[in-house]
């Protein structure tokens, strides 16, 4: 009797040690968070499209999410966020590409807050995170979530267990990121995990009955549900970019080139270092040639037939690696 107990005792206790084998919530020994002041952030997304979903999947007429901005999710993780909806979706581009390097390479910011009574826990809001190299394309990172369904995530007062969750936004209280590492999607066909240029982030439907959302493992995820107010679904603070190269304006400038006015209205300009003759082509955030150009000494290109958003400047310099720069059309 004494060996079947002990033998029972053994498989709940690895049973539940199996389901809270990640890392803890913000300020607990193991965590993973990454404030947002972390020295290891090198830049914030520059640009997000939002398509937002329902407060409540459930009904048709329960009308979009509808609080902050697209321009909230830009910048710096603050407090200012824009919410998705259930299933909602917001696209993200850099002043750079991001690429896999040492440790994490990307961190979302989600506006989480801690229970009072127990650090380990927090009134949580989930997300997948996907990433693509084209801008079309895009690759989910495998999410795993040990929440359980026996009870439904409701309202503020219902906590969850960072540890029981794994790829997912939003795992972390405000101000600290929740950290994402290309290495883990890498060989993915389709995916060039060392020149990343978009991360889309979509709301997880956290009802454990119809219109759920699954991980990775088929795992039904648990989070609040139904959150039927303006604020509804996944509320996007920030994504910080940790290993990126390529597109800032000052790598840009420092390369000898220059371009302004940035953001542009009418005409941008570019000036191009010495005798150097380029060839030039203005992209748009899906990576889709717009217009191209062969020049040296200056080139302005017209902005008439542009759509206000976000571009990119690649510049082939023959002999040298090409440069890359990017500008807003206000």
């Amino acid at each position: 009797m004494n060996k079947v107990l002990s033998l029972l005792l053994l498989t709940v206790c690895g049973t539940l040690y199996g389901r809270a084998q990640f890392a803890p919530q913000a300020g607990i020994s193991g965590t993973t968070a990454i404030h947002r002041s972390s020295a290891g952030i090198k830049q914030w997304a520059a640009s997000c499209t939002v398509t937002r979903g329902l407060t409540d999947i459930a009904d048709a007429g329960s009308g979009p999410a509808s609080v902050g901005t697209d321009a909230d999710a830009t910048g710096m993780a603050d407090g200012s966020v824009v919410s998705l909806g259930d299933s909602g979706v917001a696209v993200l581009t850099f002043n750079g590409y991001i690429f896999d390097g040492d440790g994490p390479d990307f961190a979302v910011f989600e506006n989480g807050f801690a229970n009072p009574a127990n650090g380990e826990e927090a009134f949580l809001e989930l997300a997948f995170v996907e990433v693509s190299s084209d801008g079309e394309h895009f690759f989910r990172f495998p999410a795993t979530s040990n929440t359980g369904i026996s009870t439904q995530v409701a309202g503020a007062g219902d906590y969850m267990n960072a540890r029981l969750v794994n790829n997912l936004a939003g795992k972390y209280i405000a101000q600290y990121g929740t950290p994402f590492d290309l290495a883990e999607l890498k060989g993915t066909s389709g995916l060039d995990v060392s020149h990343v240029t978009h991360i889309r982030i979509v709301d997880v439907i956290g009802s454990v009955n119809a219109h759920h959302s699954q991980d990775a493992h088929g795992n039904v995820i648990n989070d609040p549900y139904p959150t039927r107010f303006p604020s509804g679904g996944f509320d996007l603070d920030a994504v910080a970019a940790i290993n990126t190269a390529g597109l800032g304006l000052k790598e840009f400038e420092a390369s000898g080139f220059r371009m302004y006015p940035v953001p542009v209205t009418d005409v941008l300009s570019l000036d191009i270092p010495g005798e150097e003759h380029v060839h030039v082509s203005v992209r748009d955030i899906q990576g889709r040639d717009l217009q191209q150009y062969d020049a040296s000494g200056s080139l302005r290109i017209p902005m008439a037939a542009y759509n206000a958003g976000t571009y990119f400047l690649y510049i082939d310099r023959k002999s040298a690696p090409v440069c890359v720069g990017v500008f807003s059309k206000v």
